[in-house]
């Protein structure tokens, strides 16, 4: 993984729900060809939003946990957090372009 941090059941709290950022949390697996496919464009946002967001990533076959919290049925699922809360959510591989607008809402909030 490049710049994207890699969120856990274990650290979800912390990283995602306790953090002062908004956060983008990409829930995929290895074996999905679409997760596969928007996985450059979570890099580059995670790089370009570097220090403003933060942006991560959630093994769905190895943290089910946060999985089952948020619902998360079908795969690349995207969520964005904002203060602990769960502001936007997208199914399927999404525009980088839309997702950036979404972080820049989730900014300006």
């Amino acid at each position: 993984m490049g710049n994207a941090i890699e969120f856990t059941d274990a650290n979800f709290q912390q990283e995602v729900l306790d953090s002062p950022l908004p956060v983008l949390v990409d829930f995929w697996a290895p074996w999905c060809g679409p997760c596969r496919m928007i996985g450059p464009t979570i890099e580059e946002l995670a790089a370009e939003n570097a220090g403003t967001c933060r942006i991560g990533k959630v093994n769905v076959d190895d943290n089910n946990g946060v999985a089952m919290t948020y619902n998360v049925s079908s795969i690349p699922s995207i969520m964005i957090f904002k203060s602990g809360q769960l502001v936007q959510q997208f199914m399927g591989v999404q525009p980088k372009a839309k997702l950036q607008q979404a972080l820049d809402e989730a900014k300006s909030a």
